[in-house]
Parts: structure tokens; sequence; C-alpha cells
């Protein structure tokens, strides 16, 4: 049985009003550049259920447009509301809950190398609090559902660079998350390992998981078309 998004929020999943952002110089800074907006008056929405590619070059803002959306980081000026939530209104206690409601996948993985499969996939569930008894049949139908329950006992080391994407993959969606980002999840793969796991994604944008996936590869977006958030120079070109 494949994953669902629990809790789907009907409606408007995101929403960026007059949003810029502006990283602080470190004391001491000369660098110029260092400073300057690096997302400038992006006004957006994404409805429930979309799935939507974000583009652009490299240094475009696509990261840190990415960390707006999983509530990593807050906006410089502006307004960004997540499932509902206006976040600069938020208490700081409501966050945990609502980030837990988002999924993140990685370029580089992000696994524990000391850490099983297994055990990478069902650390969300264990620092929710999950029973030990009910968390191990989440964490095997999340193996079974990319492919990899001969592997739970591997350590990340041990898998092939498109196997440790999928073991991300299942970690970031085995909360059932209603937002799922991905930065650059095919950057390191190769072509068929690529298209599995596009195919994971669009599966849980099938199943009612809002999803935005970040790449500069306009070749996959060609391949894969859909709608697109397009950044040049941290600015919102479509």
């Amino acid at each position: 049985m494949a994953p669902g998004a629990a809790g789907l929020y009907v409606g408007r999943m995101v929403r960026f009003t007059s949003v810029g952002l502006r990283y602080a110089p470190p004391a001491g800074s000369s660098d110029p550049g260092v400073g300057q907006d690096v997302l400038s008056n992006l006004d957006f929405h994404l409805p429930a259920g979309s799935f939507h590619w974000l583009t652009g070059p490299s240094g475009a803002g696509k990261s840190s447009l990415l960390r707006l959306m999983q509530l990593a980081q807050r906006p410089t000026r502006g307004e960004v509301e997540v499932l509902g939530v206006v976040t600069s209104r938020a208490r700081r206690s409501e966050l945990p809950a609502l980030r837990r409601r988002i999924g993140v996948v990685f370029q580089d993985f992000r696994l524990l190398p000391h850490l099983s499969a297994f055990d990478n996939i069902a650390l969300p569930l264990r620092i929710a609090g999950r029973a030990e008894l009910a968390l191990r049949a989440d964490v095997t139908e999340m193996l079974r559902w990319v492919g990899l329950e001969p592997k739970a006992e591997s350590l990340p080391p041990e898998l092939s660079g498109g196997e440790q994407q999928r073991i991300a993959i299942a970690r970031a969606v085995v909360m059932r998350p209603a937002l799922l980002l991905a930065d650059e999840p095919t950057g390191n793969l190769d072509a068929v390992q690529s298209r599995r796991v596009l195919s994971l994604l669009q599966e849980m944008h099938r199943m009612g998981t809002t999803v935005v996936v970040a790449t500069h590869s306009d070749s996959l977006v060609s391949a894969y078309p859909g709608p697109a958030l397009r950044l040049a120079d941290g600015r919102l070109e479509r």
C-alpha cells in the first residue's frame, strides 16, 4: 500500500505576498555582495494538491525559496502562508507541528550514515513519539513502496546513490505530509534513477500531496511537463 497524505489541507497550500529575503552579512564582512537581497518581490500561490516545478539557474534563489516554504527561514519582507498559517503571525510553539506536515527531500540525501535504511526512515516517527510496534508497519510499507524492502538493514554507504535517494524520499513521506518539497532530488543521479525518483514524486502528487520540485535541468522539465515557477536573480519570471 502506497503512502497517502494525511490531513490534506483544502484550498491554498502556499501563498507568497511581496516576499523578499536578505541574509545578514557576518560581522566584519567587507564583501559587497553579502547582505543583498536573494529573493525580491515574490507573489504567487500554489493550490492544494498541485505539482509545480521550481526552475532557474544555479544561484537563482531556489533553495532559499524552499527554505521559506519549509519554515526553516522567515522572510525579511512580505508574508509567507503555508497550510493556512501566516508564518510571521504563528507562535514559535505552533511551528513544530506545522513542520511535521511538510516533507523535504535533499539532493545530498542527508541520511545518517550510522543508521540502517529502516532506522533512517523511522527517525521522524520516533522524534514524533510513535511507539516502536506501531511504526514498524509504517516503515516496512515505505520500504516496500520505494522497492527497497530487502535493503532494510543496509547502511547508507552500502547503497547506491539512487537507493539512498529513494530512502530519503521514504523518510520524507513516512509522516504522510500534505506538502512535499524536493531540492534538486535528481542532481546526483543517472537518467534511470532520475526517472524512478520522479515517478515516486509524481505518485505522491496523484495521491493528493502538493509537490514542489526544484531543478536547474530544463530537459527534466521537458520530459515531465507541468506548471513551473522560474526564478532568475531572485525574481519570479513566470
